[in-house]
C-alpha cells in the first residue's frame, strides 16, 4: 500500500511539473535588425572672427589675426586650403595679396585646436578723413 500511494504521489508531482513547464511562454523570438545607419555628421558650424592681420605665413598658408573675443584681445591662427574664398571689395583675390595690418573677417570652421578659413573677407582701406583746409585769411 505505501508503494501504491508513493507512485500515485509521484505520478501527480510530475504531471504538475509538467503542465507549469508547458505554461511558460518562450522568449519571443526577436526580429532581425539590421543597425540604423549612422546619421550623416553635421556641417561643421562657421564661426566669425574680425580683427587685423598680424602676420602671413606664406609656406603655411595660414594667418594670424589679431580681434577682440568677449572684450579681450586675441591673435588667433588661421589655415587655409583649396576651399577657402578670399574676397576683397566683392572680388576674388589670392592668398598672396593678403598683407600685413589689413582689417579681414574670417568665417573658419574648428576642429579640434585647429581652426581653417572657410571665406576670408578683406575690408576695403578705410578712406583718411579728409583735412579741411583753414579759412583763408581774408585779403586786404
Amino acid at each position: 500500500m505505501k508503494k501504491l500511494v508513493l507512485f500515485v504521489v509521484l505520478v501527480t508531482l510530475v504531471a504538475f511539473v509538467s503542465v507549469a513547464l508547458a505554461q511558460q511562454k518562450p522568449a519571443p523570438a526577436k526580429p532581425a535588425t539590421t543597425p540604423a545607419p549612422a546619421p550623416a555628421p553635421a556641417p561643421a558650424k562657421l564661426e566669425k572672427f574680425s580683427g587685423v592681420i598680424e602676420k602671413v605665413d606664406e609656406m603655411a598658408k595660414a594667418i594670424v589675426v589679431k580681434g577682440k573675443v568677449e572684450k579681450e584681445v586675441k591673435a588667433l591662427t588661421f589655415g587655409t586650403d583649396d576651399k577657402t574664398k578670399i574676397t576683397k571689395a566683392g572680388k576674388d583675390v589670392s592668398f598672396g595679396d593678403l598683407k600685413k595690418d589689413m582689417s579681414v573677417t574670417v568665417e573658419y570652421k574648428k576642429d579640434g585646436e585647429k581652426m581653417t578659413a572657410a571665406t576670408i573677407k578683406v575690408a576695403a582701406p578705410k578712406a583718411a578723413p579728409k583735412k579741411e583746409k583753414p579759412a583763408e585769411a581774408p585779403k586786404k
